[in-house]
Parts: structure tokens; sequence; C-alpha cells
């Protein structure tokens, strides 16, 4: 066993909390671990999601079975070119008998919130949800409302069709913790949905509720990252500013810009909320490394010469990863005291 193993286990009865959520998701969904483990991040290191993916991989299904399992309220807003903002946030509608306004919120109003196939609704309408991600609060007639918590917004983005599509601004994409890229199953997989699909669906159990996961989200901000970690993250994200500064070779003219220290912030949050899921109160390396690249490949502004040379955000990121590798084990004694404190 990993010696940093021993040190202070989470509370046995919150990791298996964490568990039961995944089990019951996993009724319904098939496969996508990696996309399921993202999601309980995002949630645990309360971040929103970006997700690119063919349609019919169950990323709907995925986040009304969680909303589901937290006993929490799920809304889906599929987004189309003709979308205005009060659609998603709300409006103030005036009552001609009482001479009155009363405001009627919108969909954002939601623990889980499906923002299907964002990039086909205008720029103004996606900005309305810069508010509401980043203060978890929308602004309707001069007037502040405050959204449930917990509060996870998943876009999910469509790349096999471009026509009628509007391109995400910087601003927006900067405020999801991660982007997923969702595969096609494999065959066994999907051998097995067909088999869940064609026969009588299974009944999923709520096991927790929102109260219960925010004080899981206060948990977990309290796990320890050791400060060699943070640093190596805050020089990855420096290294994507100015690569030649970090050694990278032949990197610098494949970028506009690079990553907001709003990256090296979501990745150290990840990372321990990564770790918070393998049943550790501390994060080790392979936490951070793991959730390197969905935390950096939205954010990375790619140039034209990257684009006629095929040259991919991922693969950008894993070779700054390979030329600034992760310290090969945190501080042992700063870990052990400070995980036992």
């Amino acid at each position: 066993m990993n010696e940093f193993q021993e040190l202070r286990p989470v509370n046995e009865s919150v990791a298996q909390q964490m568990e039961h959520i995944l089990y019951e998701v996993k009724k319904v969904v098939v496969g996508q671990d990696h996309f399921l483990e993202r999601v309980l991040v995002a949630i645990l290191a309360q971040g929103h999601l970006l997700v690119e993916g063919v349609p019919g991989l169950a990323k709907t299904l995925t986040v009304k079975t969680l909303a589901k399992t937290i006993r929490g309220s799920f809304k889906r807003i599929q987004f189309t070119p003709d979308l205005v903002p009060a659609d998603l946030v709300g409006t103030r509608i005036y009552n001609q008998r009482t001479g009155d306004f009363s405001t009627t919120f919108g969909p954002v109003f939601t623990n889980l919130l499906l923002a299907d196939e964002i990039n086909r609704a205008p720029a103004k309408v996606q900005s309305a949800l810069l508010e509401v991600m980043q203060e978890y609060q929308v602004t309707i007639a001069g007037e502040t409302h405050p959204v449930p918590r917990p509060f996870l917004v998943m876009a999910t983005q469509n790349p096999i069709e471009t026509e009628g599509t509007y391109p995400l601004p910087e601003a927006q994409v900067d405020r999801f913790m991660m982007k997923i890229l969702v595969d096609y199953p494999t065959e066994e997989e999907e051998f097995v949905i067909v088999n869940r699909v064609t026969h009588d669906a299974a009944a999923v159990s709520p096991v927790t509720n929102t109260e219960q996961l925010a004080v899981l989200q206060r948990e977990c901000r309290n796990g320890f990252v050791d400060p060699a970690l943070v640093q190596y993250a805050v020089r990855l994200v420096a290294a994507t500013r100015d690569p030649d500064r970090y050694g990278v070779p032949n990197m610098r003219k494949y970028l506009n810009y690079g990553a907001s220290p709003r990256a090296t912030i979501q990745m150290v949050e990840g990372a321990r909320a990564l770790a918070f899921l393998r049943g550790r109160t501390y994060a080790l390396p392979e936490d951070l490394t793991d959730i390197a690249p969905d935390v950096l490949r939205h954010r990375l502004a790619l140039s034209y010469e990257a684009l006629s040379d095929g040259v991919t955000p991922d693969q950008l990121v894993l070779r700054l990863m390979k030329h600034l590798p992760a310290p090969e084990r945190p501080l042992e004694n700063h870990v052990r005291f400070n995980a036992n404190a």
C-alpha cells in the first residue's frame, strides 16, 4: 500500500456516499467512466463542464440521473438561434389587472442545468450564462437573485455540425472548469446499452440530498494540496503563455495566447476533488496530471499555423507535460503534518 494512503483516509461514510452516487448513475449509464468521474469532480469542486460529443452518448441522461440521486432539480435548455437572454434567466411581467410587475424565473434556477448545443445560440445568449456561472446569481430588472446551491452547468457541443453555430466567447469558455471529450462506446458497451434500453428501465434510488452534498463540498475544500504541486500547476499554466521561457521547442508558433490564472486555480481544485473521489484527503501528482488536459484543452487559443498543421490542444498539453514533468513525490514531511492536522 502507498505510504501516503496510510496518513489520514477520508471518512468511510463520505467515501461510500460518493461511490453510491456513481453506482446509481451507472445503473442507467453504460461505460463513460472518464466522463462520469469528471462530472463528480465538477460537483465536488463546484465547477462547470463543457462536453463535446456526437448526439446519443448519454450526456443528457447522465445529468438527469445524477439529479435523481442527489434529490436535486434538473432543467434542460435547448439552445437555438432565436433564443433570447430572458429565456434563460427570466424576466419581469406586467400584470394589467393589478398594475404590478412580477418576476418569472428562467430555467437557470435549478441545481443541475444542461445547456444543450450551447454553440447554436448567438453570443448575447451565451453571455447571459456568464454571471450565473461565476457569481451564482442573476440580475433581472436591476434585482439580484441567487440560484439554488449546489449549481452545475453542463454545456454540450456537437463537433460534427458547424452550420448555424456560433463560436463561444473566450470569456465564457474560461468559465468552464473542464472540457470533456465524449467518444463512442465500445462494442461490448453498446451491446449492454441496447439490452438496457430495450427492456424495462432500471430504478434509480436517491442516495443523498443537496444539503449533504454541500457538506461533501466543504469537506473537499479542506483537502490538502502540497505547495510543490501548486507550484507545478503554476509553471504548467505559465508555460502555455510563454513556452520558450520553459524550454518547450517549436510550440510558440502554435499559440496565440495561453491559459488564464483561473486554469491554475481550477487545476488545483480539480486535483483535490479527484483525490477525494479516490479516497484521500490530499492530492498526489497523478491527480493533477490526470486532470490537467481537461482543464487546459479549451483554454489554449491556437494559431492558424496550428490549424493548418493539424495540431490539437491535447497534443500541445501533452508536449508541455513531457517537458515539465510533475514532481515525483510531494514533500513527505509536509504532507504528513498537514494531512494529520
